[in-house]
């Protein structure tokens, strides 16, 4: 059967030959695939030209230029200095006192101006404050970071210009 076919094959061949004209063979391919290889292709193109633009093309946002101008600009740093707090603790163990010279650190100038305009409300404030404490408390270290957030927390509640950063306590004596 196989010789059978290559047979007609020959002679099919030899018409060809004979009839001097060569048909070239072609195959029909589907305008689908055509369409997706297209596709394909542009959309790697435009990938890769996406890419290209967001890594070396794309300018800074404005928000980095401002944010790195910033940051190299010196802080400077705002103490605020309390007078001298002597105020009695509240135990039962007997008679006990506490004296307290603290400073404040500010983020602005301004808020020490602000201070100093509500220094009567403030000091009323701290003082409250210090006569809320006991003997125990103001002993353990624990109990004077929680002084010191506390601090931090009500003269914050009180400031509009900026903010207290932190308080360092000057002289510390319990009696």
């Amino acid at each position: 059967m196989a010789a059978a076919e290559k047979g007609k094959k020959d002679i099919q061949d030899e018409e060809d030959q004979e009839g001097g004209e060569i048909q070239p063979v072609s195959k029909k391919r589907s305008p689908l695939v055509l369409i997706v290889v297209i596709v394909v292709v542009v959309a790697l193109l435009a990938g890769g030209g996406a890419a290209a633009y967001l890594l070396y093309f794309k300018p800074k946002p404005e928000t980095a230029v401002k944010a790195s101008v910033q940051e190299t600009k010196p802080q400077v740093i705002v103490f605020w200095p309390m007078e001298p707090f002597i105020v009695n603790l509240s135990d039962n163990e007997g008679d006990r006192f506490i004296k307290v010279v603290m400073q404040l650190e500010l983020s602005d100038q301004k808020l020490a101006e602000e201070f100093r305009m509500l220094t009567p409300r403030l000091r009323d404030m701290m003082l409250d404050l210090l006569s809320s404490k006991t003997y125990r408390e103001m002993m353990d270290p624990i109990g004077k970071q929680r002084l010191r957030d506390e601090i931090v927390m009500r003269m914050n509640m009180q400031a509009t210009q900026g903010k207290v950063l932190n308080v360092y306590f000057t002289e510390f004596v319990i009696q």
